[in-house]
C-alpha cells in the first residue's frame, strides 16, 4: 500500500486522501445517527435506517479496493480503453431505457424512475448498480482522451465530436429520468473545452443557442420536472400568491394546477423541511444523534440526497462549514495535480474529475438550501449509496494516480 503514496506531489496527495477519508467518516457517522437516535422514537421511524451504516461500511471497503485497483494501472491505459468503457455504460443506460417499455426483472421501477439494475440471487437482492453514476467517470475519461489533440476543439465544426459524446448519454439519462446527472454534464463539458483551449467565441455561440432552444425543452418536460425547477422561485410567498391568482397562466407554465395545499404536501415539502433542519442546527447544532430531524421522520431521503441537512442539524454551522472546507481542500488538491501535469490527457482528466466533484457539491448543497432545484444528485463521499461512493473513490484514486505519475511530453506546448 505504501507505494501508492510514492511519487510526485506527495504532500498534496496526502492532504487529498486525508480530506476524502474525513468526509467518508462524517457520512458514515451521520447515517448511523439517523438510524440510532439518542432519544427514544417510534421504532418504525428509526429501524428502517438502522442497518444502512453497515452497508455504507461495506461500500467504503469496496471503494478502498477500487482505489487500490485504479492505482495499479497507468492512467493513460484508461484512455486507451476509454471508448470501450463509454460504450459499456451506454449499453447499461440503454437497458434502463428499455426497461421503461418492457418488463425486465433486473430493472425495477423505483419512485417512478428506472435508474438501477438490481439482481436477486437465491431470494436475496444484491446491491443495485446505478449506471448514471458510472457514466460520470466513463464520460470524463472518454472526453479527455478525445480532447487531447488541438484539432478536436479549435474550430466550431470540431466541437461536434465533444457535444455528441455529451448529448448521447444525456438523452438516455434524462429519460430515466435523472435530472441531477444531466445538470452535471454540460457544465463539465464547457469547462473542459475552455481548459483545453477551445475558442471563447465558439463557446459563447453555443451558450446563446442553448438559451434560444431552452423554451422548447421546457415544453417536453413532465409537469413534476417543471415544478421542481419552478420551486426555486415558488419558495417566495408573493410568487405563490400570484400563481394562485392566475391559475390559467400558471397551468400553462407548470403543466398542472397550483395551490398552496399541494405545494406544502408535495413540491415544497422537501425544501421547507430541509431548510428547517439546517437553520434549527444553529451555530453548534442539536448534538450528535439528537434533534427532532434525527428523532422523527420529518425529512425524507435524509441519508442520501439531504444528508447535508442532517449534518447541519446535528453539528450546526461548524459541522456544515467543516464539510464545505474539506471539499474545498479536495478541489484545491485536484487543481494542483492538474496544474503540475505536462501530459495533455492527464491534465485534462484531473481537471475533469475536479470540476465534476465541484459541480456535484455545489448542486447538492444548493439544493438543500433551496437555491437550486431538487435533482437527486448525491453529496460525493458523504451520501449513502454504493454506486455513488464507488464512483467517488475511483475519482479520488485517479487523482492520486495522475499526481504520482511522472509524465513527459515531446510537444513544445500543451494540447498540441
Amino acid at each position: 500500500m505504501y507505494k501508492f503514496f510514492q511519487g510526485r506531489l506527495f504532500f498534496t496527495r496526502l492532504v487529498l486522501l486525508a480530506a476524502s477519508a474525513a468526509l467518508l467518516a462524517i457520512g458514515i457517522f451521520a447515517i448511523y445517527a439517523v438510524g440510532h437516535p439518542a432519544e427514544n422514537s417510534p421504532a418504525s421511524e428509526a429501524e428502517q435506517f438502522s442497518g444502512f451504516w453497515k452497508k455504507q461500511l461495506v461500500f467504503a471497503a469496496l471503494g478502498g479496493l477500487a482505489f487500490v485497483a485504479i492505482n495499479l494501472i497507468r492512467y493513460r491505459r484508461l484512455g486507451e480503453i476509454s471508448y470501450w468503457l463509454y460504450s459499456v455504460v451506454l449499453l447499461l443506460l440503454g437497458i434502463l431505457l428499455l426497461g421503461k417499455f418492457i418488463d425486465i426483472p433486473f430493472v425495477p421501477e423505483i419512485n417512478g424512475t428506472h435508474r438501477w439494475i438490481r439482481f436477486t440471487i437465491a431470494g436475496r437482492e444484491l446491491p443495485g448498480i446505478q449506471p448514471s453514476e458510472l457514466c460520470k467517470l466513463a464520460y470524463i475519461i472518454a472526453l479527455c482522451w478525445y480532447l487531447r489533440y488541438r484539432s478536436n476543439y479549435r474550430s466550431f465544426k470540431a466541437l461536434i465530436g465533444p457535444f455528441l459524446l455529451t448529448l448521447l448519454p444525456m438523452v438516455l439519462i434524462v429519460l430515466e429520468p435523472d435530472l441531477g446527472t444531466v445538470m452535471l454534464m454540460m457544465p463539465v463539458l464547457f469547462v473542459m473545452l475552455f481548459v483545453a483551449g477551445a475558442r471563447v467565441k465558439h463557446l459563447l455561440m453555443i451558450i446563446l443557442l442553448a438559451i434560444l432552444v431552452s423554451p422548447l425543452l421546457w415544453l417536453f418536460m413532465q409537469p413534476y420536472q417543471r415544478m421542481r425547477i419552478s420551486s426555486v422561485f415558488l419558495q417566495s410567498p408573493a410568487i405563490r400568491q400570484q400563481a394562485e391568482r392566475h391559475p390559467k397562466i400558471t397551468e400553462k407554465i407548470l403543466g398542472t394546477e397550483f395551490n398552496q395545499r399541494l405545494w406544502d404536501s408535495r413540491a415544497g415539502y422537501h425544501l421547507n423541511r430541509s431548510k428547517l433542519a439546517i437553520t434549527s442546527g444553529g451555530p453548534a447544532g442539536s448534538g450528535y444523534r439528537r434533534g427532532p430531524f434525527i428523532k422523527y421522520d420529518f425529512l425524507p431521503y435524509r441519508i442520501n440526497d439531504f444528508i447535508f441537512s442532517v449534518i447541519a442539524h446535528q453539528w450546526g454551522f461548524a459541522g456544515a462549514f467543516t464539510v464545505i472546507l474539506l471539499f474545498v481542500i479536495i478541489i484545491i488538491c485536484g487543481l494542483e495535480i492538474s496544474n503540475h501535469n505536462t501530459d495533455p490527457f492527464g491534465r485534462l482528466l484531473a481537471m475533469g474529475i475536479t470540476v465534476t466533484l465541484t459541480v456535484e457539491v455545489i448542486v447538492n448543497i444548493s439544493m438543500t438550501l433551496g437555491l437550486m432545484p431538487i435533482t437527486g444528485l448525491t453529496l460525493p463521499l458523504v451520501s449513502y449509496g454504493g454506486s455513488s461512493l464507488l464512483t467517488s473513490t475511483l475519482a479520488i484514486g485517479l487523482l492520486n494516480n495522475i499526481g504520482r505519475a511522472r509524465p513527459f511530453s515531446v510537444a513544445p506546448k500543451l494540447f498540441e
